[in-house]
């Protein structure tokens, strides 16, 4: 099988990389301009700092540099909905805190860090064909004041650097009155996940390509896989010139769903144009009858050997390798390749056009993600629904994170033409109307549902948990309009009892009655996430009822809740023995005793977070750190 396997992909490097050449001369001088601008800048210091959106101008040739403006989009955040504490709005303006370094409320925080959210059970299955050149998930788009030909682009990180992994500039002017119709995204400059030497503060300046248009709008995507703890960000700045570059006016390549490493500008036409290779000559009968059709080789493969083999190619890869010949423009459009379907990579050029190119070879579809597309008018809700009523009897699970072209329409469709759906994922798509999310409850089947930063309504949820009695996991994070959590608790409690995990966070108004209701009727709970539910009190002894009901839980986030106590966490030593991460972030009444209970009580533990824990000092985590290595204790600073 190895020789085989050799072989196609020769032939597959031959038939599809052979245009490398006419993009290797841009690229190349792309990569010699950003070393000669990075050798030309300074030793990296900011200038003098101005405020909000402000312009300041450099002495070396008119450049500019610019804060941002205005923060115009982001996929999660830390922080609350109604204030400003660690949330992505603190990117506008000059920095808050920079140079200093820790764990400040005035810089931009993402939801998540580390690898172990995804080991939570509210986590979904990866997706296959995910390009292994995507990194991203998370990210943030700024405007800035006046547009600009980039020379540098800083991010001023001030705690745990290291997440961010793409930068890119638009050639959409955010505030122009008249927007183009064709709205181009490229990559000034990508890199992998790392994790810098110290959690303290740097400016992260890499060197970036030239383009050949201004900007003023940029996306900063990030990975905070690898991270100890939260990364922090507290400014951008963007550094350019009025007058296109020289070296700028060579053709650059273009983000599209051909290729996002070798930039080749022609792929969304690679999916379209394999209609015309099948009907291109020949007889589609030889290819495998052993006769003689020209494919040498291949003609001797068996068809599933094939079928395993292209299974292993990204999405454009496949798209191209069905160019090749009629042998394998047919094995590359076999609805079998596109069960799973993950087009979130390709954000940046996903159209109605691409939607319906897919749609023949979409009718075995299961999975689809679509999350990040469609935000600047590409992939429009009638491209969308249109594609749902073809390819969507068959899906169970569909991500559609951040995706702001949705609307009532959108979702009416998805209820109609997706009767086996089991999962749905619509978080901070927060410009959706709340009386649409009623359609939500004609999806009886559903078993995973995401609701984070949306406008979702009190009405249109207990619609959704009274006919969809399945739910298995509930992400209600931060639904700032639902007024009384504790109806939700009650209806959860008698229509959802095999619930498994439940997101909380930031919900205002649970009290100890709903969260009693909770645990009584949702005893087979394995998460919970109650970080910042200020309403809840330590001495209603509602944490220690909670866990005495829910044995079963693996993640309890107790987040910011002062007035958590040593027998709230010795309580959850004796009868939480199956507990993985738990945050208690912020008490002051736990004591190093009561957490080396824990520590001691439940052997599969792996994170724990203390910090800001008046009682439970450095000197404290190290020691403890000695004694259990195979869990994290994390304890963030302020300096």
């Amino acid at each position: 099988m190895f020789p085989m396997l050799t072989l196609l992909s020769m032939f597959y490097y031959i038939c599809l990389r052979r245009r490398c050449r006419s993009g290797s001369r841009s690229e190349s001088l792309g990569s010699r301009r950003a070393v000669e601008l990075a050798g030309q800048r300074s030793s990296g210091t900011l200038g003098v700092l101005g405020g909000s959106g402000s312009i300041n101008t450099g002495s070396s040739g008119g450049e500019l540099e610019q804060y941002a403006k205005e923060v115009l989009d982001f996929s999660s955040h830390y922080g609350s909905e109604n204030s400003m504490s660690y949330t992505m709005w603190n990117l506008a303006g000059a920095p808050n805190v920079y140079p200093s370094s820790g764990d400040f409320t005035q810089t931009a925080v993402f939801r998540t860090y580390g690898h172990w959210w995804q080991q939570c059970p509210s986590a979904p299955a990866p997706y296959r064909r995910t390009p292994s050149s995507f990194h991203s998930t998370d990210f943030l788009e700024l405007a800035f004041e006046e547009p600009v030909y980039p020379t540098a682009v800083e991010v001023l990180e001030t705690y745990h650097p290291g997440a961010v992994v793409q930068i890119l500039a638009c050639s959409l002017n955010p505030f122009t009155q008249n927007p183009p119709t064709d709205v181009r995204w490229e990559v000034l400059w990508s890199g992998e996940p790392t994790k810098a030497p110290t959690p303290t503060s740097r400016q992260f300046s890499p060197g970036v390509r030239p383009l050949s248009f201004p900007t003023n709008l940029l996306r900063v995507e990030v990975n905070s896989g690898l991270l100890d703890y939260y990364t922090e960000l507290d400014a951008v700045v963007l550094r350019g010139v009025r007058e296109r570059p020289m070296l700028a006016l060579y053709k650059m390549p273009l983000i599209d769903m051909s290729d996002l490493s070798d930039g080749e500008d022609d792929t969304l036409a690679a999916i379209g144009s394999q209609r015309n290779v099948a009907g291109a000559g020949g007889d589609d009968g030889k290819q495998h009858g052993g006769g003689s059709s020209g494919n040498g080789y291949f003609d001797k493969l068996p068809y599933e050997l094939i079928q395993l083999i292209v299974s292993h190619l990204s999405l454009p890869d496949l798209c191209r390798l069905g160019q090749s010949c009629k042998l394998l423009q047919q094995h590359c459009c076999d609805p079998l390749q596109y069960q799973q379907l993950s087009l979130q990579p390709y954000w940046a050029t996903l159209t109605d056009a691409s939607l319906g190119h897919l749609q023949p070879r979409c009718a075995l579809l299961q999975r689809l993600n679509a999350s990040w597309t469609g935000n600047r008018g590409a992939l429009t809700s009638n491209g969308f629904c249109s594609f749902l009523k073809v390819c969507g009897a068959g899906l169970v699970s569909l991500e559609l994170s951040c995706c702001h072209f949705l609307c009532e329409a959108s979702l009416e469709a998805i209820a109609l033409t997706c009767p086996a759906l089991q999962e749905l994922n619509l978080a901070s798509c927060d410009r959706l109307q709340p009386h649409a999310f009623s359609h939500v409850s004609k999806l009886t089947g559903l078993k995973r549902l995401v609701l984070y930063r949306t406008k979702v309504e009190q009405t249109a949820l207990l619609s959704i948990l009274t006919f969809c009695p399945e739910l298995q996991h509930l992400n209600l994070g931060s639904c700032v309009r639902i007024q009384d959590y504790d109806v939700i608790a009650s209806m959860l409690a008698v229509r959802c009892r095999g619930l498994l995990s439940l997101d909380l966070w930031r919900c205002p108004s649970l009290t100890e009655r709903g969260l009693g209701e909770l645990a009584l009727g949702c005893g087979r709970l394995e998460e919970l996430d109650l970080g910042w539910c200020s309403t809840l009190q330590s001495s209603s002894g509602c944490f220690q009822t909670l866990v005495r009901r829910l044995p079963r839980l693996r993640k309890l986030f107790l987040t910011a809740n002062r007035s958590v106590c040593d027998q709230d966490v010795e309580e959850m030593a004796n009868c939480c023995p199956k507990l993985q991460h738990v945050d208690i972030l912020g008490t002051r009444m736990v004591s190093p005793a009561s957490l080396k209970k824990l520590l001691q009580s439940c052997p599969d533990l792996k994170l724990v977070d203390v910090s800001f824990c008046s009682q439970i000092d450095t000197r404290v985590v190290q020691e403890l750190s000695s004694v259990f290595p195979n869990v994290a204790i994390k304890k963030s600073f302020t300096q």
